[in-house]
Formats: structure tokens, sequence, C-alpha cells
């Protein structure tokens, strides 16, 4: 099984911070050059399906959870799954002094028919998951400039 953990701090309040990164249709720009296309399927009560295409036209459908008043969203990859047999994803939101901590972490297991292994997806996840948070940081702590 594969796992990872990353986070940031964002010095911007809490209800922009989780607003904003669970905007579905702003995952193109807050996501850098990794989806070229979000787009919402369904939205009933606090559950969102999903579709995503990346930067090499591979779509995939997913779904998640919002729990805003407990400071969590869960999410799940569904079709297609591969390369993974599951993915699933959790971001926390914690208050600290100086901002919001977002923290995703990601448990998934590779498929055994898959180009990489779950140690080589961490790495590539771990150096995504960083470069990423470091987006979501500028462009909610600007927006909360505004």
């Amino acid at each position: 099984m594969g796992h990872t953990c990353n986070s940031i701090i964002i010095n911007a309040p809490y209800d922009l911070v989780y607003d904003i990164s669970n905007d579905i249709t702003r995952w193109t720009e807050l996501f850098g050059t990794e989806y070229k296309k979000a787009e919402v399927v369904k939205k009933e009560a606090n559950k969102i399906t999903f579709r995503l295409t990346d930067e090499d036209d591979k779509s995939w459908q997913s779904w998640r959870l919002l729990f805003k008043d407990n400071y969590l969203a869960y999410a799940e990859r569904q079709e297609p799954k591969f390369p993974f047999k599951y993915m699933k994803i959790i971001w926390l939101y914690t208050p600290k002094p100086e901002g919001i901590e977002l923290t995703w972490i990601q448990h998934f297991e590779m498929d055994a028919k898959a180009k990489f292994n779950d140690a080589q997806i961490e790495g590539f996840i771990n150096e995504g998951s960083q470069h990423n948070l470091k987006i979501f940081k500028k462009i909610i702590e600007e927006e909360a400039l505004k």
C-alpha cells in the first residue's frame, strides 16, 4: 500500500481556504498544469461527483464528501480506477496561529499491471503535492487580500 501526507499553512480565513480548495471547477487553476478539465457531474447534499481530465487527455470520475463543520473532506477515485486498485484521499484543515494548515493524505494501492509500483507513485505524489500546495497557498492568500 502507498501512503502520502503533505501539508502547508495558508494565511487566510478558514471559510475562504475551505471554499476555494473544494471548488472543483477551480482545480484547473489550483493544481497548475495537472488538470486540463475539472467538471462537476452531480452535487447532492455534501457529496460532489466530478470528472478530472489530465494533460494526457486521460479522464476519471471521483466523488468527494465535504464536512466543512468538521474541518475535512474525503474523496475516492471511482472509474476508471486503473492504474490504482483504490485511491482514498483526505484533506484536513487545522487552524493554527499563523493560518490554516491544509494537509493532504493519500492512501492507495497500485494495480499489478500498472507501469509504476506503490513506492514510485508515493514519490510522484509527494513531489506533485508539495508543488500544488504552494499554488493553493499563493492563490488563496492573494484572494484573502482582496
